[in-house]
């Protein structure tokens, strides 16, 4: 194992505008621009109360989250999170979860890499852009952190620019009543072909298992604790703005193309985003929208690397994973984690050579199944640090989770109803099967590989990457 020196050690560089847009940048990505065809597919219109629904969640997550990294601004999070206020096994499972998670997104996402690319050059096997963009990724991935911060903001400004102009140009044709590829606009799509809720309560229901796959990377936010500026003011502005701001794209960009093309016109293949601007009329704009919604897949593969690097390191610095995983180059970046998710990301192309045309359905639910475990370890986290505050009698934050304890018992509840959905689809059941072997295998990795420092709960104090002098305190 390699034994960390002063020099490893991450570096705060993240500004405000770097630490919102890569917690957009996971969230706003494949989801949208390919998932949402499948959501929409599941539920008619009706989709919008879904993304509503589940964006309120992630808005709980993220505050209670917000809270424990205001107070404990560590690079691993929630990880660290579960482990100090639950305990070293669930930190073990809820760090190793999570960036099992990002592994899962990131071979989603190289696969809508895949779709995308195949709109030019539909004659080229999908593979040869997923090692691409693999390559690409993993190199950026390699600069240091407040490069990285501003080559994700850049990627991030692309597709909320392409998402405002959906918006915009939307709203004109629908005011003006002006057709749409020979359909006429208006909110009148969104009940005339089969009601608001053509396929009823079950429809929405169903959509959810996608949905928060869609918003799953969120919780990213929390891992730039460990390499902000100024966590105690950036945080708080971070998680009160993201999920609003998530929100209002998804539910606007999507409501918008409803009212401009019927829920039923949307095709299941490809991007409904590229669809919609091809039928604008305008030259050359579905290429233009093409080049977006790769460029955001790209930025949510970049977001996510980050995302799973950070997660390994915090889980070595617990003595959750080798202690190797915290060697950093000079420019502090963990060169060993960025090495673990391009290895997966290699199984993750195998996988497309023997099932191209399911994967993204099996990996999205599997993701699903992860991003759920996550957002359940965080409120169960934040719930037990409020109740040992209580118990202490310490003074509430000044960023405070709304509605405690009411509100985390009824995000839980939401939470076990999404894993309940995931039985009823094939792809679920897999996912369902997947997960609960991965869970099996952490615990045997936990009971047998782990060393005793491992099994020790942390104390989050101690995880403050730097000390005056510069070097790491543990």
């Amino acid at each position: 194992m390699t034994t960390p020196t002063s020099e490893d050690h991450l570096q705060r560089r993240l500004k405000l505008r770097h630490i919102r847009f890569i917690a957009l940048g996971t969230a706003i990505g494949t989801g949208l621009f390919y998932g949402s065809s499948e959501t929409i597919q599941a539920a008619g219109p009706a989709v919008l109360i879904s993304y509503i629904i589940a964006g309120l969640a992630v808005w709980a997550v993220m505050r209670a989250l917000g809270e424990m990294a205001v107070r404990h601004p560590v690079a691993g999070s929630f990880a660290n999170y579960a482990d100090r206020f639950i305990g070293p096994y669930w930190g073990f499972i809820t760090g190793w979860t999570f960036a099992f998670e990002m592994m899962i997104v990131a071979i989603a996402d190289m696969t809508a890499v895949s779709k995308y690319m195949a709109f030019w050059y539909p004659d080229t096997p999908g593979w040869v852009w997923m090692v691409a963009a693999m390559l690409i990724i993993g190199a950026l991935n390699l600069l240091r952190v407040s490069v990285f911060g501003e080559l994700e903001f850049w990627f991030t400004s692309i597709k909320i620019t392409a998402i405002v102009a959906l918006i915009i140009g939307g709203l004109y044709l629908i005011i003006f009543g002006i057709s749409v590829g020979g359909h006429q606009t208006g909110v009148m799509n969104l009940v005339d072909h089969g009601g608001f809720a053509p396929l009823g309560a079950w429809g929405i229901i169903m959509s959810l298992g996608i949905v928060v796959f869609s918003f799953g990377g969120t919780e990213s936010l929390g891992m730039t604790a460990g390499e902000a500026e100024n966590p105690e003011k950036a945080i708080p502005k971070a998680v009160n703005t993201v999920p609003f701001r998530i929100l209002v794209f998804y539910v606007l960009s999507i409501g918008v193309m409803l009212c401009l093309i019927p829920w039923n016109q949307i095709g299941a293949e490809g991007s409904p985003f590229v669809q919609v601007f091809g039928q604008l009329g305008l030259p050359a704009a579905e290429h233009v929208m093409n080049a977006v919604v790769l460029t955001a897949a790209l930025s949510a593969m970049n977001a996510i690397f980050y995302a799973g690097t950070r997660t390994m390191y915090g889980l070595a610095e617990q003595g959750q994973a080798p202690r190797a995983f915290l060697h950093t180059n000079r420019d502090g970046i963990p060169l060993f984690p960025v090495f673990i998710i391009g290895a997966v990301m290699i199984l993750g192309l195998f996988a497309y050579l023997l099932i191209p045309d399911a994967l993204f359905l099996v990996v999205a639910s599997i993701a699903t199944f992860a991003t759920v475990t996550t957002w359940v370890m965080i409120l169960v986290a934040h719930h037990r640090m409020r109740l040992e505050m209580k118990a202490n009698g310490d003074e509430p934050s000044s960023f405070r989770f709304p509605m405690w304890p009411t509100l985390t018992y009824i995000t839980l509840a939401f939470m076990a109803l999404v894993m309940v959905i995931l039985a009823f689809t094939p792809s679920g059941r897999t996912a369902l099967i997947v997960g609960v072997l991965w869970l099996v295998l952490l615990t045997i990795a936990y009971n047998v590989w782990i060393p005793k420092s491992g099994h020790q709960r942390v104390e989050l104090e101690s995880l403050e990457w730097e000390d005056k002098e510069g070097t790491r305190n543990r």
